[in-house]
Protein backbone atom coordinates (compact mmCIF):
# COMPACT_ATOMS: atom_id res chain seq x y z
CA UNK A 1 0.00 0.00 0.00
CA UNK A 2 1.40 3.42 -0.98
CA UNK A 3 2.15 5.95 1.75
CA UNK A 4 0.11 9.18 1.76
CA UNK A 5 1.13 12.48 3.39
CA UNK A 6 -1.18 14.78 5.41
CA UNK A 7 -2.32 16.56 2.27
CA UNK A 8 -3.28 13.27 0.67
CA UNK A 9 -0.41 13.21 -1.83
CA UNK A 10 1.70 10.23 -2.71
CA UNK A 11 5.20 10.51 -1.18
CA UNK A 12 6.85 9.68 -4.46
CA UNK A 13 5.23 12.76 -5.81
CA UNK A 14 5.96 15.08 -2.89
CA UNK A 15 9.67 14.18 -2.61
CA UNK A 16 11.36 12.92 -5.78
CA UNK A 17 9.01 14.35 -8.34
CA UNK A 18 9.10 17.78 -6.74
CA UNK A 19 12.86 17.55 -6.37
CA UNK A 20 13.25 16.78 -10.03
CA UNK A 21 10.92 19.60 -10.93
CA UNK A 22 12.82 22.11 -8.80
CA UNK A 23 16.17 20.94 -10.13
CA UNK A 24 14.94 21.06 -13.70
CA UNK A 25 13.37 24.48 -13.27
CA UNK A 26 16.42 26.16 -11.70
CA UNK A 27 18.84 24.43 -14.05
CA UNK A 28 16.77 25.36 -17.08
CA UNK A 29 16.52 28.96 -15.86
CA UNK A 30 20.30 29.12 -15.44
CA UNK A 31 20.90 27.72 -18.90
CA UNK A 32 18.45 30.19 -20.42
CA UNK A 33 20.05 33.12 -18.61
CA UNK A 34 23.58 32.18 -19.64
CA UNK A 35 22.47 31.49 -23.19
CA UNK A 36 20.88 34.95 -23.50
CA UNK A 37 23.96 36.82 -22.28
CA UNK A 38 26.22 38.39 -24.88
CA UNK A 39 29.21 37.83 -22.58
CA UNK A 40 28.60 34.08 -22.68
CA UNK A 41 28.81 33.93 -26.45
CA UNK A 42 31.83 36.24 -26.48
CA UNK A 43 33.71 33.97 -24.08
CA UNK A 44 32.70 30.81 -25.93
CA UNK A 45 33.58 32.45 -29.24
CA UNK A 46 37.03 33.45 -27.99
CA UNK A 47 37.61 29.84 -26.95
CA UNK A 48 36.62 28.62 -30.42
CA UNK A 49 38.91 31.22 -31.99
CA UNK A 50 41.82 30.10 -29.81
CA UNK A 51 41.38 26.44 -30.72
CA UNK A 52 40.92 27.36 -34.39
CA UNK A 53 44.20 29.27 -34.44
CA UNK A 54 46.01 26.32 -32.89
CA UNK A 55 44.47 24.01 -35.48
CA UNK A 56 45.54 26.32 -38.30
CA UNK A 57 49.14 26.28 -37.08
CA UNK A 58 49.01 22.50 -36.73
CA UNK A 59 47.52 21.95 -40.18
CA UNK A 60 49.98 24.38 -41.76
CA UNK A 61 52.93 22.55 -40.23
CA UNK A 62 51.79 19.12 -41.29
CA UNK A 63 49.90 19.64 -44.56
CA UNK A 64 53.08 19.56 -46.64
CA UNK A 65 55.15 16.44 -46.89
CA UNK A 66 57.42 16.12 -43.89
CA UNK A 67 60.89 17.27 -44.86
CA UNK A 68 63.56 14.93 -43.52
CA UNK A 69 66.17 16.51 -41.29
CA UNK A 70 69.86 15.69 -41.28
CA UNK A 71 70.09 15.11 -37.54
CA UNK A 72 73.80 14.26 -37.48
CA UNK A 73 74.88 16.87 -40.03
CA UNK A 74 76.85 14.50 -42.27
CA UNK A 75 75.18 15.82 -45.42
CA UNK A 76 76.76 19.25 -44.91
CA UNK A 77 79.66 20.44 -47.06
CA UNK A 78 81.46 23.00 -44.92
CA UNK A 79 84.45 23.54 -47.24
CA UNK A 80 82.29 23.70 -50.41
CA UNK A 81 84.39 21.14 -52.26
CA UNK A 82 81.31 19.19 -53.40
CA UNK A 83 81.92 16.23 -51.08
CA UNK A 84 79.52 15.90 -48.10
CA UNK A 85 80.90 15.32 -44.63
CA UNK A 86 79.77 11.68 -44.61
CA UNK A 87 81.85 10.94 -47.71
CA UNK A 88 84.83 12.83 -46.29
CA UNK A 89 84.63 10.62 -43.20
CA UNK A 90 84.76 7.50 -45.37
CA UNK A 91 88.06 8.65 -46.90
CA UNK A 92 89.39 10.24 -43.72
CA UNK A 93 89.68 13.69 -45.29
CA UNK A 94 88.80 17.05 -43.78
CA UNK A 95 85.58 18.93 -44.48
CA UNK A 96 87.18 22.18 -43.40
CA UNK A 97 89.92 22.24 -46.04
CA UNK A 98 88.88 22.52 -49.69
CA UNK A 99 92.24 21.14 -50.78
CA UNK A 100 91.74 17.99 -48.74
CA UNK A 101 88.96 15.86 -50.26
CA UNK A 102 88.38 12.22 -51.31
CA UNK A 103 90.99 11.36 -53.93
CA UNK A 104 93.14 14.45 -53.28
CA UNK A 105 96.86 14.41 -52.62
CA UNK A 106 97.58 13.80 -48.96
CA UNK A 107 100.67 14.21 -46.86
CA UNK A 108 101.64 11.04 -44.99
CA UNK A 109 104.01 11.46 -42.06
CA UNK A 110 107.08 9.16 -41.92
CA UNK A 111 109.51 10.56 -39.39
CA UNK A 112 111.15 13.60 -37.83
CA UNK A 113 114.08 15.04 -35.92
CA UNK A 114 112.99 16.81 -32.76
CA UNK A 115 114.71 19.81 -31.16
CA UNK A 116 116.99 17.61 -28.98
CA UNK A 117 117.26 14.38 -31.03
CA UNK A 118 120.56 12.79 -32.04
CA UNK A 119 121.79 12.40 -34.71
CA UNK A 120 120.53 15.59 -36.31
CA UNK A 121 120.98 14.71 -39.96
CA UNK A 122 118.84 12.57 -42.29
CA UNK A 123 119.18 11.59 -45.93
CA UNK A 124 116.23 10.71 -48.15
CA UNK A 125 113.82 11.57 -50.94
CA UNK A 126 110.82 13.08 -49.11
CA UNK A 127 108.32 15.77 -48.78
CA UNK A 128 110.06 17.85 -46.10
CA UNK A 129 107.64 19.52 -43.74
CA UNK A 130 108.38 22.51 -41.49
CA UNK A 131 112.07 22.08 -42.22
CA UNK A 132 114.61 24.05 -40.15
CA UNK A 133 118.24 23.49 -41.10
CA UNK A 134 120.62 22.89 -43.99
CA UNK A 135 119.67 20.89 -47.09
CA UNK A 136 122.27 19.63 -49.54
CA UNK A 137 120.22 18.46 -52.52
CA UNK A 138 120.72 15.66 -54.92
CA UNK A 139 117.43 16.56 -56.60
CA UNK A 140 114.70 19.11 -55.98
CA UNK A 141 111.10 19.00 -57.29
CA UNK A 142 110.25 22.45 -58.60
CA UNK A 143 107.13 21.46 -60.59
CA UNK A 144 104.64 20.18 -57.95
CA UNK A 145 102.02 22.73 -56.91
CA UNK A 146 101.36 23.47 -53.27
CA UNK A 147 98.85 20.91 -51.88
CA UNK A 148 98.73 22.73 -48.54
CA UNK A 149 96.49 25.68 -49.32
CA UNK A 150 96.19 26.35 -45.60
CA UNK A 151 99.97 26.65 -45.15
CA UNK A 152 102.07 29.42 -46.72
CA UNK A 153 105.49 27.81 -46.09
CA UNK A 154 105.56 25.93 -49.41
CA UNK A 155 108.59 27.08 -51.43
CA UNK A 156 107.68 28.95 -54.60
CA UNK A 157 110.55 27.94 -56.91
CA UNK A 158 109.38 30.38 -59.59
CA UNK A 159 110.76 33.25 -57.54
CA UNK A 160 114.42 34.26 -57.68
CA UNK A 161 116.29 32.73 -54.73
CA UNK A 162 117.97 34.84 -52.10
CA UNK A 163 121.72 34.32 -51.86
CA UNK A 164 122.64 33.85 -48.22
CA UNK A 165 125.91 35.74 -48.53
CA UNK A 166 124.20 38.75 -50.16
CA UNK A 167 121.52 38.81 -47.45
CA UNK A 168 124.05 38.74 -44.62
CA UNK A 169 123.07 35.22 -43.57
CA UNK A 170 126.29 33.47 -44.45
CA UNK A 171 127.97 33.07 -41.04
CA UNK A 172 125.13 32.15 -38.65
CA UNK A 173 121.88 32.32 -40.62
CA UNK A 174 119.60 31.28 -37.74
CA UNK A 175 121.13 33.90 -35.43
CA UNK A 176 120.81 36.64 -38.05
CA UNK A 177 117.42 35.47 -39.36
CA UNK A 178 114.76 38.20 -39.29
CA UNK A 179 111.13 37.32 -40.13
CA UNK A 180 110.36 40.88 -41.10
CA UNK A 181 113.23 41.46 -43.53
CA UNK A 182 113.50 38.10 -45.33
CA UNK A 183 111.02 37.77 -48.21
CA UNK A 184 111.72 34.04 -48.69
CA UNK A 185 111.49 31.11 -46.30
CA UNK A 186 114.89 29.94 -47.50
CA UNK A 187 118.21 31.21 -48.81
CA UNK A 188 120.90 29.59 -51.00
CA UNK A 189 124.62 29.34 -50.35
CA UNK A 190 126.87 29.79 -53.32
CA UNK A 191 128.05 26.18 -52.86
CA UNK A 192 124.49 24.91 -53.55
CA UNK A 193 123.34 24.24 -49.96
CA UNK A 194 119.96 25.61 -48.89
CA UNK A 195 119.13 27.11 -45.51
CA UNK A 196 115.49 26.32 -44.72
CA UNK A 197 113.45 28.46 -42.32
CA UNK A 198 110.37 26.26 -41.65
CA UNK A 199 109.97 25.56 -45.41
CA UNK A 200 107.93 22.82 -47.09
CA UNK A 201 109.29 21.26 -50.28
CA UNK A 202 109.97 18.00 -52.14
CA UNK A 203 113.53 16.85 -52.76
CA UNK A 204 116.22 14.25 -52.25
CA UNK A 205 119.36 14.95 -50.32
CA UNK A 206 120.98 15.27 -46.94
CA UNK A 207 119.27 17.42 -44.33
CA UNK A 208 120.98 18.65 -41.14
CA UNK A 209 118.50 19.97 -38.59
CA UNK A 210 119.58 23.13 -36.77
CA UNK A 211 120.04 22.46 -33.01
CA UNK A 212 117.04 23.65 -31.02
CA UNK A 213 114.73 23.26 -34.01
CA UNK A 214 112.83 20.36 -35.59
CA UNK A 215 112.02 18.95 -39.02
CA UNK A 216 109.69 16.20 -40.20
CA UNK A 217 109.33 14.34 -43.47
CA UNK A 218 106.85 12.13 -45.30
CA UNK A 219 105.37 11.73 -48.75
CA UNK A 220 102.46 12.92 -50.88
CA UNK A 221 99.99 10.36 -52.18
CA UNK A 222 98.89 10.22 -55.80
CA UNK A 223 95.59 11.94 -56.52
CA UNK A 224 92.66 10.01 -58.05
CA UNK A 225 89.08 10.74 -59.07
CA UNK A 226 86.24 10.01 -56.64
CA UNK A 227 82.63 10.57 -57.69
CA UNK A 228 80.77 12.94 -55.41
CA UNK A 229 77.90 11.48 -53.38
CA UNK A 230 74.55 13.31 -53.34
CA UNK A 231 73.69 14.98 -50.03
CA UNK A 232 70.43 13.03 -49.82
CA UNK A 233 72.49 9.87 -49.37
CA UNK A 234 73.39 11.08 -45.88
CA UNK A 235 69.90 11.99 -44.63
CA UNK A 236 67.85 9.50 -42.58
CA UNK A 237 70.49 6.85 -43.19
CA UNK A 238 70.94 5.52 -39.63
CA UNK A 239 67.53 4.83 -38.12
CA UNK A 240 66.95 4.05 -34.45
CA UNK A 241 66.93 0.26 -34.09
CA UNK A 242 65.12 -1.42 -31.21
CA UNK A 243 63.77 -4.96 -31.14
CA UNK A 244 61.13 -4.11 -28.54
CA UNK A 245 62.79 -6.26 -25.94
CA UNK A 246 63.34 -5.08 -22.39
CA UNK A 247 65.63 -8.02 -21.69
CA UNK A 248 68.45 -7.22 -24.07
CA UNK A 249 70.08 -3.96 -22.99
CA UNK A 250 72.37 -3.71 -26.03
CA UNK A 251 70.41 -2.30 -28.93
CA UNK A 252 71.12 -0.25 -32.02
CA UNK A 253 72.94 -0.89 -35.28
CA UNK A 254 75.37 1.30 -37.20
CA UNK A 255 73.31 1.35 -40.41
CA UNK A 256 75.56 3.78 -42.32
CA UNK A 257 78.83 2.31 -41.06
CA UNK A 258 80.37 5.56 -39.82
CA UNK A 259 81.06 4.04 -36.41
CA UNK A 260 82.25 0.53 -37.29
CA UNK A 261 84.11 1.84 -40.38
CA UNK A 262 84.28 -1.67 -41.85
CA UNK A 263 84.01 -0.42 -45.43
CA UNK A 264 85.80 2.86 -44.79
CA UNK A 265 89.10 3.85 -46.33
CA UNK A 266 89.75 5.65 -43.07
CA UNK A 267 91.15 2.86 -40.89
CA UNK A 268 90.52 4.42 -37.47
CA UNK A 269 89.07 2.01 -34.90
CA UNK A 270 85.38 1.96 -33.83
CA UNK A 271 84.40 3.39 -30.48
CA UNK A 272 82.69 2.29 -27.29
CA UNK A 273 81.57 5.59 -25.75
CA UNK A 274 78.98 3.98 -23.45
CA UNK A 275 81.68 1.61 -22.14
CA UNK A 276 79.61 -1.56 -22.14
CA UNK A 277 82.28 -3.56 -23.92
CA UNK A 278 80.43 -3.59 -27.25
CA UNK A 279 81.55 -1.47 -30.17
CA UNK A 280 79.03 0.75 -31.92
CA UNK A 281 75.83 -0.10 -30.07
CA UNK A 282 73.23 1.64 -27.88
CA UNK A 283 72.97 0.91 -24.16
CA UNK A 284 69.33 0.76 -22.97
CA UNK A 285 69.00 0.78 -19.18
CA UNK A 286 65.88 -0.41 -17.35
CA UNK A 287 64.91 -0.30 -13.69
CA UNK A 288 63.66 -3.26 -11.63
CA UNK A 289 60.07 -2.58 -12.76
CA UNK A 290 61.01 -2.82 -16.42
CA UNK A 291 60.75 0.93 -17.03
CA UNK A 292 63.22 2.53 -19.42
CA UNK A 293 65.63 4.76 -17.49
CA UNK A 294 68.21 5.95 -20.02
CA UNK A 295 69.59 5.47 -23.52
CA UNK A 296 73.33 5.92 -24.19
CA UNK A 297 74.55 5.57 -27.75
CA UNK A 298 78.08 5.16 -29.02
CA UNK A 299 79.14 8.02 -31.26
CA UNK A 300 77.68 7.87 -34.79
CA UNK A 301 75.20 5.09 -33.94
CA UNK A 302 71.48 5.63 -34.58
CA UNK A 303 72.17 9.33 -34.90
CA UNK A 304 70.03 10.14 -37.97
CA UNK A 305 66.60 8.48 -37.64
CA UNK A 306 63.63 8.62 -39.97
CA UNK A 307 62.10 11.95 -39.05
CA UNK A 308 58.64 11.14 -40.38
CA UNK A 309 58.40 8.20 -37.99
CA UNK A 310 60.00 9.59 -34.85
CA UNK A 311 59.93 13.38 -34.97
CA UNK A 312 56.60 13.48 -36.82
CA UNK A 313 54.94 11.24 -34.24
CA UNK A 314 56.54 13.06 -31.31
CA UNK A 315 55.53 16.46 -32.67
CA UNK A 316 51.95 15.28 -33.15
CA UNK A 317 51.75 14.08 -29.57
CA UNK A 318 53.39 17.26 -28.34
CA UNK A 319 50.67 19.33 -30.03
CA UNK A 320 47.88 17.29 -28.42
CA UNK A 321 49.44 17.32 -24.96
CA UNK A 322 50.37 21.01 -25.11
CA UNK A 323 46.92 21.99 -26.40
CA UNK A 324 45.21 19.94 -23.72
CA UNK A 325 47.25 21.36 -20.86
CA UNK A 326 47.57 25.01 -21.85
CA UNK A 327 44.60 25.76 -24.12
CA UNK A 328 41.93 23.62 -22.45
CA UNK A 329 42.92 23.26 -18.79
CA UNK A 330 44.86 26.47 -18.12
CA UNK A 331 43.06 28.96 -20.40
CA UNK A 332 39.52 27.72 -21.06
CA UNK A 333 39.41 26.08 -17.64
CA UNK A 334 40.03 29.46 -15.99
CA UNK A 335 38.25 31.96 -18.23
CA UNK A 336 34.96 30.11 -18.67
CA UNK A 337 34.13 29.90 -14.94
CA UNK A 338 35.51 33.40 -14.32
CA UNK A 339 32.95 34.89 -16.70
CA UNK A 340 30.12 32.38 -16.28
CA UNK A 341 30.22 31.07 -12.69
CA UNK A 342 31.24 34.11 -10.66
CA UNK A 343 27.79 35.69 -10.79
CA UNK A 344 25.55 32.64 -10.63
CA UNK A 345 24.01 33.83 -7.34
CA UNK A 346 25.46 37.33 -7.04
CA UNK A 347 23.82 38.56 -10.24
CA UNK A 348 20.39 37.38 -9.09
CA UNK A 349 20.84 39.34 -5.87
CA UNK A 350 21.92 42.48 -7.73
CA UNK A 351 19.05 42.16 -10.21
CA UNK A 352 16.48 41.77 -7.43
CA UNK A 353 15.27 38.39 -8.67
CA UNK A 354 16.77 36.34 -5.84
CA UNK A 355 13.80 37.15 -3.53
CA UNK A 356 11.40 35.79 -6.10
CA UNK A 357 13.37 32.60 -6.69
CA UNK A 358 13.86 31.86 -3.00
CA UNK A 359 10.19 32.49 -2.27
CA UNK A 360 9.48 29.18 -3.95
CA UNK A 361 9.62 25.93 -1.94
CA UNK A 362 13.35 25.38 -2.53
CA UNK A 363 16.23 25.05 -0.10
CA UNK A 364 19.05 27.61 -0.44
CA UNK A 365 21.65 24.83 -0.63
CA UNK A 366 19.73 23.18 -3.44
CA UNK A 367 19.54 26.51 -5.24
CA UNK A 368 23.34 26.83 -5.40
CA UNK A 369 23.71 23.24 -6.58
CA UNK A 370 21.12 23.65 -9.34
CA UNK A 371 22.71 26.91 -10.50
CA UNK A 372 26.05 25.15 -10.81
CA UNK A 373 24.40 22.32 -12.71
CA UNK A 374 23.00 24.83 -15.20
CA UNK A 375 26.45 26.37 -15.64
CA UNK A 376 28.01 22.92 -16.06
CA UNK A 377 25.41 21.95 -18.65
CA UNK A 378 26.64 24.84 -20.82
CA UNK A 379 30.39 24.45 -20.38
CA UNK A 380 30.47 20.63 -20.43
CA UNK A 381 28.56 20.53 -23.72
CA UNK A 382 30.89 23.18 -25.09
CA UNK A 383 34.07 21.34 -24.07
CA UNK A 384 32.86 17.94 -25.30
CA UNK A 385 31.94 19.33 -28.73
CA UNK A 386 35.18 21.30 -28.98
CA UNK A 387 37.42 18.37 -28.04
CA UNK A 388 35.60 16.04 -30.41
CA UNK A 389 36.06 18.43 -33.35
CA UNK A 390 39.76 18.98 -32.76
CA UNK A 391 40.27 15.26 -32.03
CA UNK A 392 38.57 14.32 -35.29
CA UNK A 393 40.64 16.75 -37.37
CA UNK A 394 44.01 15.87 -35.82
CA UNK A 395 43.31 12.13 -35.96
CA UNK A 396 42.73 12.34 -39.72
CA UNK A 397 45.69 14.50 -40.73
CA UNK A 398 48.13 13.21 -38.12
CA UNK A 399 51.04 10.91 -39.05
CA UNK A 400 50.38 7.21 -39.45
CA UNK A 401 49.31 4.62 -41.97
CA UNK A 402 45.65 4.35 -40.88
CA UNK A 403 42.96 6.78 -42.05
CA UNK A 404 41.99 7.70 -38.48
CA UNK A 405 44.33 7.58 -35.47
CA UNK A 406 42.03 5.86 -32.98
CA UNK A 407 44.77 5.91 -30.34
CA UNK A 408 44.36 9.70 -30.06
CA UNK A 409 40.77 9.57 -28.78
CA UNK A 410 41.51 8.20 -25.27
CA UNK A 411 43.95 11.08 -24.79
CA UNK A 412 41.35 13.63 -25.92
CA UNK A 413 38.87 11.92 -23.58
CA UNK A 414 41.34 12.46 -20.73
CA UNK A 415 41.77 16.11 -21.76
CA UNK A 416 37.99 16.55 -21.82
CA UNK A 417 37.61 14.89 -18.39
CA UNK A 418 40.39 17.01 -16.92
CA UNK A 419 38.89 20.22 -18.31
CA UNK A 420 35.39 19.37 -17.04
CA UNK A 421 36.72 18.68 -13.55
CA UNK A 422 38.64 21.95 -13.62
CA UNK A 423 35.53 23.85 -14.74
CA UNK A 424 33.62 22.26 -11.87
CA UNK A 425 36.27 23.11 -9.29
CA UNK A 426 36.86 26.68 -10.46
CA UNK A 427 33.11 27.21 -10.89
CA UNK A 428 32.55 26.17 -7.28
CA UNK A 429 35.34 28.44 -6.05
CA UNK A 430 34.29 31.49 -8.05
CA UNK A 431 30.61 31.06 -7.13
CA UNK A 432 31.51 30.88 -3.43
CA UNK A 433 33.78 33.92 -3.69
CA UNK A 434 30.93 35.79 -5.42
CA UNK A 435 28.69 35.00 -2.42
CA UNK A 436 31.23 36.16 0.17
CA UNK A 437 32.51 39.24 -1.69
CA UNK A 438 29.84 40.29 -4.18
CA UNK A 439 31.51 43.59 -5.06
CA UNK A 440 35.25 42.82 -4.94
CA UNK A 441 35.22 39.06 -5.42
CA UNK A 442 36.24 39.36 -9.07
CA UNK A 443 39.64 40.75 -8.07
CA UNK A 444 40.24 37.86 -5.70
CA UNK A 445 39.23 35.44 -8.44
CA UNK A 446 41.68 37.06 -10.87
CA UNK A 447 44.51 36.65 -8.35
CA UNK A 448 43.47 33.04 -7.81
CA UNK A 449 43.45 32.51 -11.59
CA UNK A 450 46.99 33.91 -11.90
CA UNK A 451 48.13 31.56 -9.13
CA UNK A 452 46.55 28.57 -10.86
CA UNK A 453 48.06 29.51 -14.22
CA UNK A 454 51.55 29.85 -12.76
CA UNK A 455 51.22 26.56 -10.87
CA UNK A 456 50.13 24.92 -14.12
CA UNK A 457 53.28 26.18 -15.85
CA UNK A 458 55.41 24.95 -12.95
CA UNK A 459 53.70 21.57 -13.10
CA UNK A 460 54.54 21.25 -16.81
CA UNK A 461 58.20 22.16 -16.29
CA UNK A 462 58.80 20.86 -12.74
CA UNK A 463 56.18 18.14 -12.07
CA UNK A 464 57.82 17.01 -8.81
CA UNK A 465 57.59 20.44 -7.15
CA UNK A 466 55.70 20.23 -3.84
CA UNK A 467 54.15 23.69 -3.98
CA UNK A 468 52.28 22.87 -7.21
CA UNK A 469 50.21 20.28 -5.34
CA UNK A 470 48.38 23.18 -3.68
CA UNK A 471 46.70 24.02 -7.00
CA UNK A 472 43.86 22.48 -9.00
CA UNK A 473 45.78 22.86 -12.26
CA UNK A 474 48.50 20.52 -10.97
CA UNK A 475 46.07 17.65 -10.47
CA UNK A 476 44.29 18.35 -13.76
CA UNK A 477 47.60 18.17 -15.64
CA UNK A 478 48.39 14.93 -13.81
CA UNK A 479 45.19 13.49 -15.27
CA UNK A 480 46.40 14.29 -18.79
CA UNK A 481 49.87 12.86 -18.09
CA UNK A 482 48.32 9.65 -16.77
CA UNK A 483 45.95 9.37 -19.72
CA UNK A 484 48.82 9.85 -22.17
CA UNK A 485 50.78 7.08 -20.48
CA UNK A 486 47.77 4.75 -20.63
CA UNK A 487 46.83 5.46 -24.26
CA UNK A 488 50.36 5.88 -25.63
CA UNK A 489 52.42 3.47 -23.57
CA UNK A 490 55.50 4.10 -25.74
CA UNK A 491 55.63 7.82 -24.94
CA UNK A 492 58.45 7.32 -22.45
CA UNK A 493 60.43 5.51 -25.13
CA UNK A 494 59.82 8.34 -27.61
CA UNK A 495 60.89 10.85 -24.99
CA UNK A 496 64.05 8.90 -24.20
CA UNK A 497 64.88 8.55 -27.89
CA UNK A 498 64.48 12.28 -28.42
CA UNK A 499 66.75 13.08 -25.49
CA UNK A 500 69.35 10.40 -26.29
CA UNK A 501 69.76 11.35 -29.93
CA UNK A 502 69.37 15.12 -29.57
CA UNK A 503 66.03 15.42 -31.38
CA UNK A 504 64.07 18.62 -30.73
CA UNK A 505 60.46 17.40 -30.52
CA UNK A 506 59.10 19.34 -27.54
CA UNK A 507 57.64 16.22 -25.93
CA UNK A 508 60.18 16.33 -23.09
CA UNK A 509 58.95 19.81 -22.19
CA UNK A 510 55.20 19.22 -22.28
CA UNK A 511 54.99 15.69 -20.89
CA UNK A 512 56.38 13.85 -17.89
CA UNK A 513 55.27 10.57 -16.31
CA UNK A 514 52.63 11.15 -13.60
CA UNK A 515 54.06 11.74 -10.14
CA UNK A 516 51.37 10.57 -7.70
CA UNK A 517 51.45 6.80 -8.21
CA UNK A 518 52.09 5.81 -4.56
CA UNK A 519 55.39 4.29 -5.64
CA UNK A 520 53.78 1.85 -8.09
CA UNK A 521 54.53 3.73 -11.30
CA UNK A 522 50.97 2.96 -12.43
CA UNK A 523 49.23 5.76 -14.36
CA UNK A 524 45.84 4.37 -13.26
CA UNK A 525 46.68 5.13 -9.61
CA UNK A 526 47.69 8.68 -10.55
CA UNK A 527 44.49 9.11 -12.55
CA UNK A 528 42.24 7.95 -9.69
CA UNK A 529 44.04 10.06 -7.07
CA UNK A 530 43.87 13.21 -9.22
CA UNK A 531 40.17 12.77 -10.05
CA UNK A 532 39.26 12.10 -6.40
CA UNK A 533 41.23 15.14 -5.21
CA UNK A 534 39.48 17.53 -7.61
CA UNK A 535 36.05 16.06 -6.83
CA UNK A 536 36.61 16.35 -3.08
CA UNK A 537 37.76 19.93 -3.50
CA UNK A 538 34.73 20.79 -5.65
CA UNK A 539 32.25 19.22 -3.22
CA UNK A 540 33.94 21.01 -0.33
CA UNK A 541 33.64 24.39 -2.03
CA UNK A 542 29.97 23.71 -2.86
CA UNK A 543 29.27 22.81 0.78
CA UNK A 544 31.07 25.94 1.98
CA UNK A 545 29.05 28.02 -0.46
CA UNK A 546 25.82 26.43 0.73
CA UNK A 547 26.73 27.05 4.38
CA UNK A 548 27.48 30.71 3.71
CA UNK A 549 24.37 31.19 1.59
CA UNK A 550 22.05 29.64 4.21
CA UNK A 551 23.21 32.21 6.81
CA UNK A 552 23.40 35.15 4.40
CA UNK A 553 20.74 37.84 4.73
CA UNK A 554 19.17 38.72 1.41
CA UNK A 555 18.91 42.49 1.08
Amino acid sequence: MEEIDKQGRNLSTTVWTQLDRKAGAITELTIRQLRNRISTWVVLGVGVLLISLLLIFYIDSIREEFEPVDNDGDSEDWDNDGYPLGQERIYGTSDYDESNFPGSTEYIYQGDVDWNDQPRNHYGNHTWFSAWGYFTPTWVDTETENPFFWDGDWIDWNLEPIICEDAGLSDDPFEAFDWGSLSRNYCLYENGTYVMFGAIFIGEGDFFVEPGWNTEWGYLTESFFVEKHPKSMYIDEDDIDWDGSEISSSQGFDDDGDCLKEDYIDESSPNDDNRNGIYCDVQWTYDLNGNLVSIRADENVDEDPDDSLLIGESSHRTFIIGTGKIAFVMILGLFLPLFLALGLVRDESENGTLHYLLSKPIHRGEFILYRLLGYLAIVVSYIVILTFIIAFITSIIGPGESIIRLSDYPVWLGISLSTILVLTAYGSVFNTVGLVLPRYGVYLCILFGIWEFLMGLFTITIPNSSITMLSISHWAIQIIDATVMIAWSDTITLQQKSDAFGLETGISFFWHPPVHTLGTGSPFIALIISVVFILVFSVSMILIGQLIFRKKEIM
